[in-house]
């Protein structure tokens, strides 16, 4: 007799996880593969990190931390917002998390039901929207272009509204992921604004902060009482495989979160958590992991246009070309495969990002080396001729 499987999981395969796949199958036959499809810092942790996890290793005391996080830790963030915004954050609001993910899910469980209804943008985080749906609660897409500057706005809001009834929450991501386009600060605080006067519980995808190109970011934490905040340690610190995250709760929510992380995780990796303290004072050495990216985008941007996609989103932030090829292809997945067979550069189809005109476009991580950088662009050259 066939046992019941949960449609829960039955939801889509995160698509850069696939051409990942792909890309080592090719590189273990020996092929010389460019990895522009993941975004993850080829960086490691900072050495600061490093040592306070061996010093941690050695005390032998790595039991479970309370759910909420180490108070220190806490603390610590509380102080990077009152250094990089100027904020100062009751550390009690702060929620030390199992890396952004596991930050989204408590989110999306303690502030939606089944059947309600969350904004997000197109192209957007594809995890944003297979969570959502595997808690049962319906995505309303809106629509951007580069007009947009593919972000979010009130008229898109108040258009879906117009369409699918009330909503009771907005995703938003500045930068985002896949387009590395942000909101200007004022423009943030319109759109946290009105989601606050529709109802709406605005959550703020913060996980690229600190890697921008001249816009500096504003923090929701900053603008919307209601709002839930969430940063990581993977992309500006450069702590991937740590699995440490965190969020900033408004006081309604909070022991909601506790209970909810209490009875999923207990706890986030305690190691991790000790040598995060140290990531704070390692901002000269992150420093030039940031100027390596500005390095990287530039070769990008003023070498893409000649391998034939011209037509590139601006990449405000984060470590992302999007790009519109459209005039090169109506199906990403399928060019995306041919480019990685014939050049060995793997990139994502921007089917992962949108479902509707992802087939369109492809994003292009620049997070590798700036090596890496000039010959894909060299290779890409070559091939498009």
């Amino acid at each position: 007799m066939a046992m019941k499987i949960a449609r829960r999981g039955q939801i889509p395969a995160f698509l850069v996880m696939d051409v990942m796949r792909a890309a080592n199958r090719l590189a273990a036959t020996g092929a010389d593969v460019i990895h522009l499809e993941v975004g993850e810092p080829s960086t490691g942790a900072p050495a600061g990190v490093r040592q306070a996890a061996r010093q941690a290793l050695e005390t032998g005391r790595l039991g479970y931390t309370e759910a909420l996080g180490l108070p220190e830790l806490r603390a610590r963030i509380a102080g990077h917002y009152r250094d990089v915004h100027r904020l100062d954050l009751d550390p009690a609001r702060i929620i030390v998390t199992v890396g952004a993910s596991g930050a989204f899910l408590l989110a999306f469980l303690a502030a939606f039901e089944p059947g309600d209804r969350v904004a997000m943008a197109a192209p957007g985080y594809p995890a944003y929207r297979h969570i959502l749906r595997a808690l049962d609660v319906e995505v309303v897409t809106l629509r951007t272009g580069p007009e947009e500057r593919f972000q979010p706005s009130l008229a898109a809001i108040d258009q879906a509204i117009a369409q699918h009834g009330p909503l009771d929450g907005l995703i938003v991501a500045s930068p985002s992921n896949p387009a590395g386009t942000m909101l200007a600060p004022a423009d943030f605080a319109v759109l946290a604004a009105g989601c606050e006067a529709r109802g709406m519980r605005l959550v703020s995808d913060e996980i690229y902060h600190g890697i921008e190109y001249g816009i500096r970011p504003m923090t929701a934490a900053a603008c919307s009482p209601s709002a839930l905040t969430i940063n990581s340690f993977s992309k500006y610190f450069s702590m991937t495989g740590w699995r440490l995250g965190w969020m900033v709760v408004p006081p309604e929510l909070l022991r909601s979160v506790e209970c909810l992380a209490q009875n999923m995780v207990i706890s986030a990796p305690t190691l991790s958590q000790l040598a995060a303290l140290a990531a704070f004072d390692c901002h000269d050495e992150l420093r030039g992991n940031l100027r390596r990216y500005a390095a990287n985008r530039e070769v990008l941007l003023n070498e893409l246009p000649a391998a034939g996609f011209a037509r590139l989103a601006p990449a405000d932030g984060a470590f992302y070309i999007y790009a519109d090829i459209s005039e090169l292809t109506d199906d990403s997945a399928a060019f995306c495969q041919r480019m990685l067979a014939d050049t060995a550069i793997a990139a994502t189809p921007g089917s992962d990002f949108d479902a509707e005109q992802g087939h369109r476009f492809v994003r292009f991580s620049f997070a590798g080396s700036t090596a890496d950088m000039v010959e894909a662009t060299r290779r890409l050259k070559q091939w498009r001729r």
